[in-house]
């Protein structure tokens, strides 16, 4: 059974100001969203769902089903902000998507077997699709789960601050901790972790970084709707508060509830967090074709 790519594409990117998730960076047009999808087909994937808000349906599906009809099975799955368990009521004034893994959780009816589950925005190279698919087809046991680690220093931005699950790994490659850092800045050719408090931690840049790229299998919807449940009844009512999946990792991992074997990519990654990043993240991929690792015309 082929795995899944499973699109978490339902945040508006308020620091970006826009549907970054469709914003063209590619030659003809295309968005980092198409070189994922185009990465993930010749990698072996054989479906893809997105997450997205319902508001964002008729843009998603005009940019994506003419061009991938033929290529790739394709799901739309909505992420809305009063889809709660049972014994649960949207406060009023919430604006802000429940988190990363809420949204994984959304796709519960539509995926059976193992996948992928990513940001939209991220650019995470054709190795870590390779890798991924790899993992996702041999692993046997139903609880081992998987991350795609990148570097900490080639995962900032010059532009501002960026959020990053920050991991360590045993001799095994297992993952054994990930501290979820909201704050972190390179300032004067430092890289700084800014907490809460204000308080601040010097980083080296060499730290394993998640970026959002996990393998799953479908036991993981169990768990994470326990964990949401347990979510809510503490976080409910403040109007900011997301549920991570990075944090849900690391609670399966301390509960001996899951393993998460952390995989060497060895790709580029960049991603647009804010509009100042667009231009490199073009340089970036106008590169990568020049290299011959992307035809000028993904979609022929």
């Amino acid at each position: 059974m082929k795995p899944t790519l499973l699109i978490l594409a339902a945040g508006m990117g308020s620091r970006f100001g826009g549907l970054k998730q469709v914003e063209p960076v590619g030659p003809n047009g295309e968005a980092i969203i198409d070189y994922s999808i185009y990465d993930a087909i010749r990698a072996g994937f054989g479906k893809v769902v997105f997450i997205i808000r319902e508001s964002f349906a008729d843009a998603f599906k005009e940019n994506f089903d003419k061009k991938l009809k033929g290529k790739i099975e394709v799901e739309y799955v909505f992420q809305e902000l009063n889809m709660l368990p049972e014994g649960f009521t949207l406060p009023e004034g919430r604006e802000k998507p429940w988190g990363t893994a809420h949204a994984i959780l959304v796709a519960k009816d539509v995926i059976n077997e193992p996948f992928c589950a990513l940001n939209a925005d991220d650019f995470y190279g054709f190795n870590a699709y390779k890798a991924m698919a790899k993992f996702l087809t041999e692993s046997i046991d139903p609880q081992e789960y998987a991350m795609v680690g990148y570097k900490l220093n080639d995962t900032l931005s010059e532009f501002g601050s960026v959020s990053r699950g920050i991991c360590e790994e045993d001799e095994n490659k297992n993952l054994v901790k990930i501290v979820e850092a909201l704050k972190i800045v390179k300032h004067e050719n430092k890289i700084i972790s800014i907490e809460n408090d204000g308080s601040e931690t010097l980083l080296t840049g060499n730290e394993i970084a998640s970026m959002n790229n996990w393998g799953f299998k479908p036991s993981v919807f169990a768990q994470l709707e326990k964990r949401f449940t347990q979510f809510l009844k503490i976080e409910i009512d403040k109007p900011k508060s997301e549920m991570y999946i990075p944090s849900v990792v690391f609670d399966l991992i301390d509960d001996k509830e899951a393993t998460v074997k952390v995989l060497e990519a060895n790709s580029p990654w960049f991603g647009v967090t804010y509009k100042e990043d667009k231009p490199f993240v073009i340089e970036k991929i106008n590169a990568l074709i020049a290299k011959g690792e992307y035809p000028k015309k993904i979609w022929e």
